[in-house]
């Protein structure tokens, strides 16, 4: 590691808890970013800023960062999307051996996943576009800032119940294209969730644009499941 380490970027202790460290980022963002009309904004400040959160703020990598390696080789994004789709396809494949009543399988998993999914994926999308009216009065208010990260943690709540929901059954192999919809509805809004959360930190528009397609994808996704049920009789 170099001298100016990412702790001393972020003016934290090598010893700070995840809250202290997202608390010390998100203080540094503002003070720095462009965008502030702050007499501190400094962009190559914030890049910094950036580089040491990534690093920080993922559990994964700050171990490796600790441990000083010789080599160290982030995943990016992309990569760990991959294996957390290659991981929910081999559950899925495990548990579409399971042989059951065809008939039963399929009233049981309409009604007791596919049902309990579809209503939490509500809650999620449907206040979107009113949390980003009330946030656009002034994205730099601490108020409405922490308002629209309760909304995120909302969120985060209602997406890990629909996925232990999803995961809990095997779907019968006549919706398989019902639960496809489904699985990748629920991947975009994990996605979407985490920029939306990072525009939070750090007020990159960026992040902020690229959250809400993911949410309008999931959407879509979420419409074709329910197209696809439409043809299946209960």
């Amino acid at each position: 590691m170099s001298d100016s380490n990412h702790y001393h970027t972020l003016d934290v202790s090598p010893k700070a808890t995840p809250s202290e460290i997202k608390q010390a980022y998100r203080r540094l963002a503002k003070r720095f970013h462009p965008d502030s009309k702050s007499e501190t904004a400094d962009p190559e400040k914030i890049i910094q800023v950036n580089a040491a959160y990534e690093v920080l703020g993922d559990p994964t990598r700050r171990r490796s960062y600790d441990q000083q390696l010789q080599y160290f080789y982030p995943q990016t994004e992309f990569q760990n999307r991959q294996q957390r789709t290659a991981k929910a396809q081999q559950h899925y494949q495990r548990h579409r051996q399971r042989a059951r009543n065809a008939d039963a399988q399929l009233n049981e998993w309409l009604h007791e996943v596919y049902e309990p999914v579809n209503r939490l994926i509500s809650r999620i999308l449907n206040p979107l576009d009113a949390q980003l009216d009330d946030l656009s009065a002034d994205p730099f208010d601490d108020e409405l800032m922490e308002e629209f990260q309760a909304y995120l943690e909302e969120c985060r709540h209602y997406l890990n119940q629909a996925q232990l929901t999803f995961r809990s059954q095997p779907n019968p192999p006549t919706v398989a294209g019902v639960a496809a919809s489904l699985y990748y509805c629920l991947n975009q809004l994990g996605d979407g969730i985490e920029d939306l959360s990072l525009f939070t930190l750090n007020y990159d528009d960026h992040y902020l644009h690229t959250g809400q397609e993911l949410f309008r994808i999931a959407a879509s996704l979420r419409y074709e499941a329910k197209d696809a049920v439409r043809d299946i009789a209960y």
